[in-house]
């Protein structure tokens, strides 16, 4: 919907996704405009190399400036650099793992950390007990007050981090007085990246072991958790919610109800009907028409994203994978209010309509419009707007002063 510079649709959304953080100290606008520019059509190489030479050269900024004791503008350089980094990354998604992706990943979270020990009230680093390992994150304050205080746990999509949704929800919910628990699930940043663990779909499971390590704390609030999901997070916090009832309140931003049907919607009517039965001859031809698309630098980025995160080698398996990615017969089994919604032009979130229909506990829908700047996938060029809506229902489910 909305239209920055870059001929490519795709590749102008993930600038657009960057682009869209500034208000919250994500990015720099004159910043981002100037590194698109250095882009060369849809070269991948072109893209990681023009964001990590603009990511390296705010650090170094950074860097001088803290030096010289400028702590806010390090701060800030720290922060946008970060995001600058996973930018970067982001468009070489695929298995087996490009390690000019691991190393951006590794960069934007350094830099990101650096920043935040310049905050007021510097985050906690965590690392969450998850079966034999442990999952990344951060766990902000409000303030030095340790009281019990609500607390928003925020659940990411296919390809962003548990630093970026600090811009990306975190700073908005902290500056309404909600704590803040951001993590890398698996298949998600530094938990995919750096550990190899690979999405599920029971996310309950874990989102449990979030919820497990809140209640140990004493500043939380334990009869006010909301969990914010974000893109792919909209059905990962939707189906965690089905699972934990410990979550008093569930935002859906932007997501899908059910991963399979989307999938299926997009592929030719005969091609869909032998996925849907597992025809043998139709997925010979299937793997072959998905193959030529992957070969090709956007069109093919989401096969080789979603082969990556699934742990799977194949597009035709990653497909399959999707099957277990649904909310039928989940969605009733949410308690707490939802809030669900999606943006105009947005055809990835289409179906959540579905999701809102099926739920049977208190709910709110709406849809943001391109009128108002909002019609992109997860509001990416109105963030602040769409912060203004869905935390204005939260602080009135959880009577909040706002």
């Amino acid at each position: 919907m909305t239209h920055l510079l870059l001929k490519d649709e795709l590749l102008d959304a993930q600038l657009l996704r960057t682009v869209g953080t500034a208000p919250y100290g994500g990015a720099d606008i004159g910043e981002c405009l100037t590194t698109a520019s250095r882009i060369e059509g849809t070269n991948l190489s072109s893209w990681h190399d023009a964001w990590s030479s603009t990511a390296e050269r705010v650090c170094a900024l950074a860097e001088t400036e803290l030096t010289a004791g400028r702590l806010e503008t390090a701060r800030g350089a720290y922060f946008r650099a970060s995001n600058y980094f996973r930018t970067a990354g982001v468009m070489l998604m695929g298995a087996p793992v490009d390690e000019r992706l691991r190393a951006t990943n590794v960069r934007q979270t350094q830099a990101f950390r650096k920043g935040a020990a310049l905050l007021a009230q510097p985050p906690e680093i965590i690392a969450i007990p998850y079966e034999d390992t442990t999952l990344p994150g951060y766990h902000f304050r409000v303030d030095a007050d340790e009281r019990p205080r609500p607390t928003v746990v925020l659940v990411g999509g296919y390809d962003g981090t548990s630093e970026e949704l600090y811009f990306l929800n975190g700073r908005a919910a902290l500056a309404r007085g909600y704590n803040v628990v951001a993590f890398d699930g698996p298949g998600q940043g530094a938990a995919l990246l750096q550990q190899q663990l690979v999405l599920r779909p029971d996310f309950e499971t874990v989102v449990t072991v979030v919820l497990d390590f809140l209640a140990g704390r004493h500043d939380t609030d334990m009869a006010k958790i909301g969990v914010i999901g974000l893109s792919l997070g909209a059905y990962l916090a939707p189906r965690a919610a089905s699972g934990d009832h410990r979550v008093a309140a569930c935002i859906a931003d932007c997501g899908s109800f059910d991963l399979f049907d989307s999938a299926l919607e997009r592929i030719p009517g005969p091609l869909a009907s032998g996925l849907l039965t597992d025809k043998k001859n139709s997925m010979g031809i299937l793997r072959r028409v998905l193959q030529v698309l992957e070969s090709k630098p956007t069109a093919g980025w989401a096969l080789r994203r979603g082969q990556l995160v699934h742990g799977v080698s194949d597009p035709v398996e990653y497909l399959r994978s999707l099957r277990d990615y649904s909310m039928k017969d989940r969605a009733e089994l949410i308690l707490c209010p939802t809030f669900v919604c999606n943006a105009e032009g947005d055809d990835i979130s289409t179906s959540a309509p579905r999701l809102f229909d099926a739920l049977r506990a208190e709910k709110e829908f709406i849809q943001f419009k391109a009128v108002d700047g909002a019609g992109d996938h997860c509001e990416a060029a109105a963030r602040t707007l769409y912060h203004a809506v869905s935390f204005g229902w939260l602080d009135r489910v959880f009577n909040q002063d706002g």
